[in-house]
């Protein structure tokens, strides 16, 4: 079994705005490996980064991806860096993997200065910048789709993406 759909991109894109909207439109569930880590960690991913680090999180992290890859069902929105590992990368091939494309601009205005999002908490525009040009190109290795979500509701982005899927 395979997730209907993989949503990847960078933080502000909509991934789990979208995915819940998309899910619901599908009459699937909705899956979020963020929540799957907080669940699995017994705390917010913002306490995790100062309790444990980054290294420890991202080991959580691949493991949500690869367990949430493995029960395959419905929409599955990937935390923004999870496509940093290679073995993420690697096990998204053969599934259909959706990015939803977002500019800095666009991206700035939905994150605001970052609350809860622990990479984003000093500068958060710089970071943001740095965190989408470094991260575009695994984006872009990963998806089969890409669909832009600048400038365009929630609601636009979830029939575009429905659009793509099979029947």
């Amino acid at each position: 079994m395979a997730p209907v759909v993989v949503l990847v991109g960078a933080p502000g894109c909509g991934k789990t705005t979208v995915g819940r909207a998309l899910a619901a439109t599908l009459g699937v569930e909705f899956r979020d490996t963020d929540t799957d880590i907080e669940q699995l960690a017994g705390k917010p991913i913002p306490e995790i980064f100062i309790d444990e680090g980054e290294a420890h999180f991202r080991t959580l992290e691949r493991a949500a991806v690869a367990a949430a890859l493995a029960a395959g069902t419905g929409v599955l929105a990937l935390g923004g860096g999870a496509v940093l590992a290679e073995e993420t990368r690697a096990a998204l091939v053969g599934h259909r993997v959706v990015h939803l494309s977002v500019e800095l601009p666009d991206a700035v205005k939905r994150v605001g200065l970052g609350a809860g999002r622990p990479l984003l908490a000093i500068n958060p525009r710089a970071t943001l910048k740095h965190l989408l040009d470094q991260r575009r190109p695994l984006y872009a290795e990963v998806a089969t789709e890409t669909v832009v979500t600048d400038g365009r509701t929630p609601a636009q982005v979830v029939d575009e993406v429905a659009a793509l899927l099979p029947r």
